[in-house]
């Protein structure tokens, strides 16, 4: 088989062409694309990145570049990875690669210009596919056949694949998440098996692919199959709600949502502030990442009210204003899923919130004659209630009538 260029655009994109003709020029066949690209393009999904093996070093690599005037940056450079920039545009260019050893968490390669010997230490048959410029296709394991049935299988013995690299267990579920119509039996075996040893792996690298399952369109059947195989307690803090995640992962997909992989990890731990705070404690998540989580499963402010789907929209403007649009989005998204009711007209809502000004502020009281210090704070925060409480109709003529009278 072979990929035509006319139908997959990144073939003949000329960013692609000019990194090309720098590192495999006319016939030369130095170079080939490989992984995603190849595995999307077959399977009519988007190609995003563009990843290409070459049998040029390293050094080969950056002086050809260099020579084509193309910028060139040694994002691995001990693995043999170099990123080339055309127009804004990454390539990633990997030379040909061969393991001399490995541990399970990382390997020390050497490079080689075979490529049989780099195919078979890739991870997936699917992922092992090479296509020349004009499309045509180099698959020494027979990864077309499982890119058109969807199926994700471990190149040669899982249990070797996986002593090789003990990530790949979270990337055997991802990809099936995301490419695969049914797990592979041998290779979720194997999975279950070294499924202790991901204890052992850096949480960056656990929670970086976590997060690619989640974002999966739905991730439920694997995610289940994880569960069942006590394959995600081992990197998962207890306790876990499957059936919240996956009455999410349902509303997402009945309603037309995009699939939000932090509303899912959340909704995997029950919608719990404990939990989440112990997730991203574990998984050494974000400071972004953290404070929304915590914020749609924490004890949420008394002034905001119980946020649930059919609120009157003056409790829903109250909710959106202390809390903000996408808290409030998220912990409505989250009661729905625990059956509180329909959230779509109120997820419209806050899509188009805007939170409105406060009309008065700490000057306007000075200069109406309060003095600077705890008092001022109290009566700004009396107003700012009173202007809530009013549906945010109070003017700052109103308000400041109110300050006068509290200040007596």
């Amino acid at each position: 088989m072979k990929l035509d260029p006319d139908q997959h655009a990144f073939l003949t994109d000329p960013a692609t062409i000019a990194v090309m003709d720098a590192i495999s020029p006319a016939a030369a066949d130095t170079a080939r694309f490989v992984g995603g690209c190849v595995r999307n393009a077959l399977q009519g999904e988007p190609v995003e990145d563009v990843d290409i093996a070459t049998q040029l070093t390293p050094d080969e690599t950056l002086a050809a570049l260099k020579t084509a005037g193309i910028r060139a940056i040694p994002t691995g450079l001990e693995h043999g990875t170099i990123t080339a920039v055309v127009d804004g545009a990454p390539f990633e260019i990997t030379s040909l690669r061969k393991d001399v050893s490995t541990d399970g968490r990382r390997a020390v390669v050497a490079f080689t210009t075979d490529w049989t010997l780099d195919a078979a230490r890739r991870d997936f048959r699917l992922n092992a596919i090479y296509a020349r410029r004009d499309g045509s296709l180099y698959d020494p394991w027979n990864g077309l056949a499982d890119a058109k049935a969807r199926r994700v299988v471990f190149i040669g013995d899982p249990d070797q694949r996986l002593a090789e690299d003990v990530l790949r267990i979270l990337r055997f579920y991802r990809f099936n998440a995301w490419y695969g119509s049914a797990l592979d039996q041998a290779g979720h075996e194997a999975c279950i098996r070294a499924a202790p040893k991901l204890a052992g792996l850096a949480r960056e690298r656990v929670w970086k692919e976590l997060k690619k399952l989640l974002a999966a369109p739905d991730p439920g059947p694997v995610v289940k199959a994880m569960h069942l195989g006590h394959v995600l307690q081992s990197v998962w803090p207890e306790p876990l709600d499957l059936n919240l995640l996956l009455s999410i992962i349902n509303a997402d997909r009945g309603k037309g949502r995009a699939p939000d992989m932090l509303l899912r990890a959340a909704a995997l731990c029950g919608g719990k502030g404990d939990a989440v705070r112990s997730l991203c404690d574990q998984m050494k998540a974000s400071n972004a990442e953290a404070s929304r989580l915590v914020a749609m499963c924490g004890p949420a402010p008394e002034q905001a009210g119980d946020v649930r789907p059919g609120l009157d929209g003056e409790a829903l403007s109250r909710a959106l204003y202390v809390l903000g649009a996408q808290t409030v989005s998220d912990r409505l998204r989250l009661a729905e899923a625990r059956g509180e009711g329909d959230a779509e007209a109120d997820l419209h809502v806050a899509s188009a919130w805007r939170a409105p000004d406060l009309p008065i502020n700490g000057r306007d009281l000075i200069k109406a004659g309060l003095q600077t210090g705890p008092q001022l704070g109290a009566v700004l925060s009396q107003l700012e209630e009173a202007w809530i409480d009013s549906g945010f109709t109070l003017d700052h003529a109103a308000l400041l009538a109110m300050a006068s009278e509290a200040r007596g």
